[in-house]
């Protein structure tokens, strides 16, 4: 089957890209957040493609005055890679790895977008996510990280907010491989433990420099995957394999209250990453969702809206485990001293023995 996106060099096997190997679970994944300085306005977006599914999905969440608001769309993907909309949801490539646009039109809820994201530097490649259950393959992907600025216009009940770059940053994803997507296996493998994710995820922005952090640990608390960058802007980036970390929780919870990371032996170089609020919850994106998961199919096109009240988000809920929290941050290079802010993601489930963690859902301390 030859579709538009044979015409490109970008062939990885002798067949056709519409062919994306043999996993069902293979995924190809955009994701976008920004926010305000203030973190008063928070908007994230993602859209996946799963050819072996033969389905792409796509949503746009804006998160003000204690309200975050979710559009979904789902359709068939028709094996053709290089339509990148789903209903009012679309991403267009202006400059590959430099500037992309994304698009809101008019949907079921009350938000729209025109907004364009310009990188203020090159993407991080993050190390390989390879991790298997028993036997079976779990997650094998590669994603590349690159913080921005926002220009454009979001709106949101007839109320306009104007994007500036100079107050407006973020952070968007590439993501692709192989991890869950759609209906649940018939058969998963058996379950020896309880389900296991420890995740924190950090890009943040300085005026000057362009920070990441991020730490997959197992049960025992021994980083599977982990890895800190710290991008001076116009003069390259620092990697740092090497790191530590220390985190508090807020009471009694999973929450993150402050995370302190050594990015070297003798301290010279460190992050601290304190969440300010609001919580941003990533089931707006389909994450841990039980009906917009990712790759579930709704049909040859189906698009949706639902809100969350802040005050109603229960973390012990499923749809509110994993979040992104808008974050201040101090970066310290040198014994000088950096203010920046971002957000620190947080998906913890299951046994920590570093935080105390035991049972699935069992808060620290």
């Amino acid at each position: 089957m030859l579709t538009r996106g044979d015409d490109y060099p970008l062939h990885q096997t002798p067949e056709p890209v519409a062919y994306a190997g043999t996993d069902r679970n293979f995924y190809d994944r955009y994701f976008f957040n920004g926010y305000s300085e203030d973190g008063s306005l928070f908007f994230a977006a993602a859209m996946g493609l799963y050819p072996q599914l033969d389905i792409i999905d796509a949503s746009f969440c804006l998160l003000i005055d204690g309200v975050q608001h979710n559009i979904r769309a789902s359709r068939r993907l028709g094996s053709e890679r290089l339509d990148l909309a789903v209903g009012p949801v679309r991403i267009e490539i202006v400059e590959p790895l430099r500037q992309l646009r994304l698009t809101v039109s008019d949907n079921d809820g009350p938000v729209t977008a025109d907004i364009v994201f310009t990188a203020r530097h090159a993407p991080i490649e993050e190390p390989r996510f390879t991790r298997r259950n028993g036997p079976r393959m779990f997650m094998d992907y590669t994603r590349m990280t690159q913080s921005g600025s926002w220009f454009g216009a979001v709106s949101c009940d007839g109320r306009d907010f104007a994007l500036s770059g100079e107050t407006h940053l973020g952070t968007r994803d590439r993501s692709w491989g192989i991890r869950p997507v759609g209906a649940p296996e018939s058969q998963p493998p058996p379950a020896g433990s309880l389900p296991q994710f420890y995740w924190l995820w950090a890009p943040l922005n300085f005026s000057q420099h362009a920070t990441f952090f991020h730490t997959n640990d197992d049960a025992e608390g021994a980083g599977w995957n982990r890895r800190a960058v710290v991008d001076t802007l116009g003069n390259g980036a620092t990697d740092y394999d090497q790191t530590r970390y220390e985190v508090r929780y807020a009471g009694e919870t999973r929450r993150v209250e402050s995370l302190h990371v050594s990015l070297t032996p003798d301290g010279d170089a460190a992050l601290l990453i304190e969440p300010a609020g609001p919580d941003f919850h990533m089931s707006g994106l389909g994450y841990t969702h039980p009906v917009w998961g990712h790759g579930m199919d709704h049909g040859k096109l189906e698009t949706a809206y639902d809100t969350i009240p802040a005050a109603d988000a229960d973390p012990h809920q499923q749809l509110h485990w994993h979040i992104q929290a808008f974050a201040r941050a101090t970066l310290t290079l040198a014994g000088e001293e950096h203010r920046g802010h971002g957000v620190l993601e947080q998906l913890l489930i299951g046994p920590h023995a570093p935080s105390g963690f035991t049972g699935l859902l069992d808060p620290a301390g």
